[in-house]
């Protein structure tokens, strides 16, 4: 297995080049450039002609791409234009946050949508079910944004139970009790938006998983055999039903990882997805190219984590 696992890492350098030189490229095809938002009727066009030949933009793109890659091996990401900082200290900040909201969120999706799973497709056809079912329907319907300013609205600005911008309270001092409990406080609401928002997929596939498992020959074998109903369940229903989910968990945590564009946004979270917003507002190019490369090498993370996954539960599977 670790030979596959280093052939499928060495896959990825291809993989990795092409799609860096598809970003750049499309980085360079959007309108304006970081010093467009600088000009204003009193600015001299000379300075800012004189600004982008010294950041090296008026060269050519695959001068501009070579010159990036180069540095990026070194893990040097440029300056961002509009925080005057390195990139990867700006990305290095928001990637915990976003990996602090990203770990409640999984575990919160995973606590709500696998019991609800299970239970909808043990007592198919009940009123639980189609309680559940109904639940599935109205989430999934709901767009994103719509249900994170509903509970940003009434539980944030209405009844207080929440805070409605920020990672941490300023009062706080790092390392205290009362700092680490202010960053979950943050970050509770975001979660349970997203964990909310998440759990149909699941539900309906191990739902699904559970119905087709209960009509397999080894179940209806185990019935056979004067097996407790729980007992069957448990051992044998319960634990083949939940492989197919085990295998998108790699997917769910490197897609979480990559930001939750929406939920940061209007949560006014400082994660990378904020980050990534409001890069492309101020045309930060080197931000831009560089978490786009990052969410790509997360995805085919992800892909290769979930097979990891699945020849780990599974001992039937092996990836060669």
């Amino acid at each position: 297995m670790w030979k596959t696992i280093l052939r499928r890492l060495f896959i990825m350098i291809p993989q990795l080049f092409v799609l860096s030189i598809l970003i750049f490229i499309m980085a360079k095809f959007m309108p304006g450039d970081p010093f467009t938002g600088m000009i204003t009727p009193e600015t001299d066009p000379t300075r800012i002609e004189e600004l982008r030949e010294k950041a090296g933009l008026n060269d050519p793109w695959y001068v501009q791409y070579g010159r990036w890659v180069g540095n990026a091996l070194q893990g040097d990401f440029g300056k961002s234009y509009t925080f005057q900082r390195d990139v990867s200290d700006i990305i290095g900040e928001r990637a915990i946050n976003t990996f602090y909201l990203s770990f409640l969120s999984v575990f919160l999706l995973y606590l709500i949508a696998i019991p609800l799973g299970i239970l909808a497709g043990r007592y198919q056809s009940s009123r639980l079910d189609k309680t559940i079912i109904l639940y599935s329907f109205v989430t999934y319907a709901i767009p994103t944004f719509v249900l994170a300013l509903v509970f940003l609205y009434f539980l944030g600005y209405q009844l207080h139970w929440f805070p409605t911008s920020g990672s941490v309270d300023i009062k706080y001092e790092e390392g205290t009790w009362g700092f680490f409990w202010s960053k979950f406080y943050h970050i509770l609401l975001p979660a349970i938006t997203y964990a909310i928002l998440g759990t149909t997929g699941i539900i309906q596939y191990l739902r699904s998983e559970i119905i087709d498992t209960k009509a397999m020959d080894y179940v209806r074998t185990a019935r056979s055999k004067g097996l407790p109903m729980r007992k069957i369940y448990t051992k044998h229903i319960f634990r083949n039903s939940l492989l197919p989910i085990a295998a998108f968990l790699g997917f769910t945590i490197t897609g979480l990882l990559s930001g939750s564009i929406f939920i940061e946004t209007i949560f006014g979270y400082p994660g990378m997805g904020q980050l990534f917003i409001s890069s492309i507002a101020s045309r930060d190019y080197s931000v831009i190219t560089a978490l786009v490369l990052l969410f790509g090498f997360l995805t085919l993370l992800g892909s290769l984590l979930s097979d990891i996954i699945m020849s780990i539960v599974d001992p039937r599977i092996r990836i060669e």
